[in-house]
């Protein structure tokens, strides 16, 4: 046992120092000098150019959006403007241009057949089975109204009346894609205290529209918009859709600030669902309520099919900061010595004279086997062998190898 805690304490406290061998190898010094230069391309390049590391960053951008849309459009048989075909009106960061509506007017409270086809029934007890079914238009009574001479029927609800049919077919507004959107964007990075609107004041945004002429401009056609997410303009307006447009703030605040701008993309944000048999595109129900002259409330139920857009907002801002600035360069200067590490490797193990690199490599030193001062001992800087030479630096070791 006091051999082992010996053993253990003698381990804990010797002392390593390095020491330098200067090896004379074409392949292993020009495979260190590559892996120096590759890791000084990344961090020169990638890391202090591409992605700014020097830089202070600031993500939490503050946001606020507004947008209008304008046009007119024909569906139904009546011309639709701002106020019928916008939902919902307020006019923020998501908004939905309506294209196709299935009215159904004058309900009242009461009870009828339902019209969904798939409760169909012969008998009572064929509706029994729906009670509780939060896919029809009603509550379920379980009765089956069928007419006298027929021998199907529909299952009997309770609620608003005549319930509502969408498998009739009706136009869509064809003129929605001359739409134009108007968006006014303002952010700020509170790291920094910097604002930046997505328009300069000094534009006329009443005669722009955004394009590669006027890519400042914050007036968008519908139809660009669609055609750059690669969409079918008809089949989008019967069933609806998605539209995300995302405006991205990338901010180098040690340039001048006006090169703050944002940059617009657009993608279709329900793509993953387009090929499934249901919930396809985009649709919602609204009703407007009204009352008869003896108090008796009824309304009119619309299925509205929309595209949808959502407005989203992404930034980043850097600043120069002596922190990240020093740390990055500390982690390349660190980085620089890997290939030692991989030179160390190829000589402990792949060129012929690895056991000669060894010897030079790791030597130990004990305090009672002390050699004389005087006399030289083999291997030491005073005494080299054939191959062997002492280098112009203090404390190393010239080795020469063969490749």
């Amino acid at each position: 046992m006091s051999t082992a805690v010996l053993g253990c304490v003698t381990g804990f406290l010797t002392y390593e120092t390095p020491k330098s061998v200067v090896v004379k190898s074409w392949s292993v010094g020009i495979t260190n000098r590559v892996m120096q230069l590759v890791i000084i391309a990344y961090f020169v390049g990638y890391v202090f150019l591409y992605e700014k590391a020097y830089q202070q960053s600031d993500t939490a951008i503050e946001s606020s959006v507004i947008t209008k849309v304008k046009g007119f459009g024909r569906l139904n048989d009546r011309v639709m403007d701002v106020a019928d075909y916008i939902y919902p009106p307020q006019g923020s960061g998501m908004f939905c241009i309506i294209t196709r509506v299935i009215v159904t007017d004058n309900q009242f409270q009461g009870r009828c057949a339902e019209t969904e086809r798939g409760f169909t029934c012969e008998t009572d007890a064929n509706c029994t089975q729906y009670i509780g079914s939060v896919l029809s238009s009603g509550l379920i009574t379980g009765v089956c109204l069928k007419a006298s001479n027929e021998t199907t029927g529909r299952c009997e609800i309770e609620g608003w009346c005549p319930a509502e049919n969408d498998s009739v077919k009706m136009d869509t507004m064809e003129e929605f894609k001359s739409f134009t959107i108007f968006i006014k964007n303002s952010i700020r990075f509170p790291l920094f205290n910097v604002t930046r609107g997505n328009f300069p004041a000094t534009m006329n945004i009443k005669t722009c529209t955004n394009n590669e002429k006027d890519p400042l401009c914050p007036i968008f056609r519908v139809e660009d918009i669609l055609k750059e997410t690669k969409q079918n303009l008809t089949q989008l307006a019967m069933k609806g859709g998605e539209i995300g447009i995302n405006i991205a703030w990338q901010c180098n605040l040690d340039q001048n600030i006006e090169k703050c701008i944002p940059k617009y993309s657009f993608r279709r944000m329900d793509a993953p669902f387009e090929k499934n048999r249901i919930s396809k595109g985009y649709n919602f129900r609204y009703a407007k309520y009204y009352k008869t002259e003896n108090g008796t409330e009824f309304r009119t139920l619309h299925k509205a099919y929309a595209v949808r857009f959502d407005v989203m907002v992404t930034g980043k801002a850097g600043k120069f900061s002596l922190v990240p600035t020093v740390i990055n360069v500390v982690a390349a200067l660190t980085s620089i010595g890997m290939g030692t590490v991989l030179c160390d490797i190829i000589l402990l193990n792949c060129l012929k004279g690895a056991e000669q690199y060894k010897a030079k490599k790791f030597e130990e030193v004990t305090e009672d086997k002390k050699e004389p001062a005087v006399t030289p001992s083999p291997g030491s800087q005073r005494s080299f062998k054939a191959g062997m030479k002492s280098s112009g630096d203090s404390g190393a070791i010239s080795l020469y190898m063969s490749d």
